[in-house]
């Protein structure tokens, strides 16, 4: 069983406001202990709250650098962009937003090798992976599909590669590049946003089967050296 700390609330705004506060701490540490902060951040739309509140908390934001932890393949002006959004929160504010998708790149492959590239000029280990989950348990962009194996067996210097979802999510058809499983253990702390009763479900049964899970949450986070911090709200 993977080691989890559970957090409970009624309600998405109160989720919301907490989840932000913590984030500020964890930034609050990192800049006390070592002057810059390093956050890796989800995309989609569950994470909107948590951005506009934390992106209304005093914190010095120009130590903070933010990745996504995953994108969709697409121009940074597309409305899927992940990395659009969180810039749009952010940048305003000082800090540093490094997109996950590098122009130029001829498929989601290459796309994949570029990140990889990127992600290495930046001082590793993040001091935060903030993780939404679908409800297929894919967390980031690592989806079942037959590029799951790569993703979960990466080596530990891989910190991002490509992948294609399978089947693709209707929402957003399109390839992905995401942080590959040790990049996300390699993290500080891990935080895990989720709400209602489906992705509580998931997201319990994966941490109960570990490695034996047949969904990406529970292999990836299977081999987690730090406490999985949940945070679930009941609607």
């Amino acid at each position: 069983m993977i080691e989890a700390t559970w957090r409970v609330y009624d309600t998405p705004a109160a989720m919301s406001a907490a989840v932000a506060k913590h984030i500020a701490r964890v930034i609050t540490q990192a800049l006390d202990a070592r002057g810059e902060a390093l956050l890796a951040m989800p995309g989609g739309k569950s994470p909107i709250s948590i951005f506009t509140c934390l992106a209304n908390l005093s914190i010095d934001w120009g130590q903070v650098t933010i990745l996504p932890t995953d994108d969709r393949f697409v121009p940074a002006e597309s409305p899927l962009s992940n990395y659009a959004e969180i810039a749009s929160h952010f940048l305003p504010k000082g800090a540093q937003v490094v997109p996950i998708i590098v122009e130029g790149a001829s498929d989601y492959r290459v796309a994949g090798q570029l990140a990889n590239a990127q992600l290495a000029d930046l001082k590793w280990p993040p001091d935060l992976v903030w993780l939404g989950v679908g409800k297929d348990g894919h967390i980031a962009s690592i989806f079942p599909g037959p590029d799951l194996e790569d993703a979960l067996g990466s080596p530990a210097a891989r910190r991002a590669l490509g992948l294609m979802p399978c089947p693709l999510p209707a929402e957003a058809p399109v390839a992905r590049v995401t942080l590959t499983r040790p990049a996300i253990l390699s993290a500080r702390s891990i935080l895990v946003t989720i709400s209602g009763p489906e992705k509580h479900a998931i997201v319990e049964r994966a941490l109960h089967d570990g490695a034996r899970s047949t969904t990406p949450i529970g292999r990836v986070l299977a081999d987690a050296k730090v406490p999985i911090d949940i945070r679930w709200s009941e609607t």
